[in-house]
């Protein structure tokens, strides 16, 4: 592995080898240069970068708002350097590269809510994350501001990087629900890919709701039969029914779909019980029509949120788990100079649970 501070072929600075978008559907492991450490930064030695189904998302998109820039949105590592002006990091602590960048002054940020940041996102555009404009963590290294670093302790960072989302999400989708997830209320996880294995661990490990998990895959349910879940079903034209027996017709309190598609989406209308929480966390291009009417599809008073990642709170809670074992992840490790045949398996399903790129 090059070692910071390899020279340019020029002499004029240094390299290091990093994942970056070229152009759309297209990725290179290229030569960039060493960023600057300023007086807020904090440069990280990557340990690891999860590949995410939001990372081929964005490689497929037919058009860019920009290209050059480095991939990665969940990373952890050590902290080689920190700026004049960062206090708390020294050099060598283990950390995780938050995925949500707010800026931790606006309203929203100061009221607990930034992942609904005012300066670094807008009413129609979720805040900044890396790896989709600022540079992120499929590299060897990565400059972050230091307020979008959170401490690992013990956890270790080659395997943790997948926390920044495949951790963060679930938490903070449960977390929007808290107020139905009583000891008597019934929970369904649609989708037990990576985020909703976390999600049933999460729902097991801080609740008392009876949890249910469903996927069309066989596999994915005997994976999930070791995260605490109560009842696992395979997804069919029978689920639906069997759910609302289950609940003597009434439905399920709190329903977080994973996928998004069209199929689950209407299994996640279908199901949900008056006054419940429905969370939509895949983005797999589903929809529901929403009426001011009695031609409604849903019941009454339930509350529908298309989630985006989680707060620092909800990041710093479902470290917590991690580290007292509550949370754990399947990790499947490629090295950085394969990431093309990790985005393949990932595609191609035969990952089980997370991949993650070690430079």
């Amino acid at each position: 592995m090059p070692t910071l501070g390899s020279p340019l072929p020029d002499g004029k600075g240094m390299t290091v080898k990093a994942v970056q978008m070229v152009a759309p559907g297209r990725l290179e492991l290229r030569d960039v240069g060493v960023p600057e450490v300023g007086p807020r930064g904090v440069l990280v030695k990557v340990a690891g970068a999860g590949v995410c189904h939001s990372d081929l998302h964005v490689l497929h998109m037919e058009q860019l708002p920009m290209t050059g820039f480095t991939m990665g949105h969940e990373g952890a590592g050590w902290v080689q350097e920190v700026g004049a002006h960062v206090t708390g990091f020294e050099k060598d602590d283990p950390v995780l590269v938050t995925a949500g960048w707010s800026c931790g002054r606006c309203r929203a940020c100061v009221e607990g809510r930034d992942n609904v940041c005012q300066v670094t996102g807008s009413r129609m555009q979720a805040p900044t994350i890396p790896g989709l404009g600022p540079d992120g963590a499929m590299a060897e290294y990565i400059l972050v501001d230091a307020h979008h670093l959170v401490k690992l302790g013990s956890i270790d960072p080659a395997t943790a990087s997948p926390l920044a989302d495949a951790g963060l999400t679930p938490m903070g989708a449960i977390n929007s629900a808290r107020s139905r997830l009583t000891p008597d209320s019934t929970a369904v996880v649609i989708g037990l890919g990576g985020l909703g294995n976390v999600a049933l661990q999460i729902l097991h490990a801080t609740s008392g709701a009876r949890v249910i998990g469903i996927d069309r895959e066989q596999s994915k349910l005997d994976l999930a039969e070791k995260s605490g879940v109560d009842e696992l079903v395979l997804a069919g034209p029978g689920a639906a029914q069997h759910i609302l027996d289950e609940t003597a017709g009434y439905g399920a309190d709190a329903v977080f779909d994973f996928v998004g598609v069209q199929d689950t989406v209407d299994l996640a209308t279908s199901i949900i019980a008056p006054g419940g929480a429905l969370r939509f966390i895949g983005l797999g291009g589903g929809q529901f029509t929403f009426g001011a009417d009695y031609s409604n599809r849903l019941p009454w008073q339930v509350n529908a949120q298309l989630v985006y990642g989680g707060t620092r709170t909800d990041q710093l809670e479902v470290l917590d788990l991690a580290r007292r074992g509550k949370v754990t992840l399947d990790v499947q490790r490629y090295p950085l100079a394969e990431f093309e045949r990790a985005f393949a398996d990932l595609e191609l399903g035969r990952v089980s649970g997370r991949a993650v790129l070690i430079p």
